[in-house]
């Protein structure tokens, strides 16, 4: 599965999604995008899934019509150590997760 990690959430979780194509916002250099410009180019160069610890996200955007998966992860912080115990959590929710379809994982 192909997807993009927000630019809020640690590089590092990237390596933490075995079997999955991960890249960041920072590495498609679109860090400071708006999320409705954001979403449309993710979803245009393929990218099936977004992962986002913002948690206003769903009350922002029409995610339904994004046409990718969106899941908003809510630990302590957004750290990759108070991340970790929410993986096994999210490889589930990764391996379920439709088009439209909004994924909470944690918190």
């Amino acid at each position: 599965m192909r997807i993009l990690l927000d630019e809020s959430l640690p590089r590092q979780l990237a390596h933490e999604l075995p079997g999955h194509d991960v890249r960041t916002v920072s590495q498609e250099k679109w860090t400071g995008l708006k999320n409705s410009e954001l979403l449309r180019r993710a979803k245009s160069e393929g990218f099936e899934v977004f992962i986002t610890a913002d948690q206003g996200l769903e009350y922002q955007q029409d995610l339904a019509r994004s046409g990718l998966g969106i899941i908003v992860v809510k630990a302590a912080t957004n750290r990759l150590e108070d991340l970790r115990p929410l993986i096994p959590t999210l490889l589930q929710a990764l391996s379920s997760i439709r088009p439209g379809e909004l994924g909470r994982v944690g918190g």
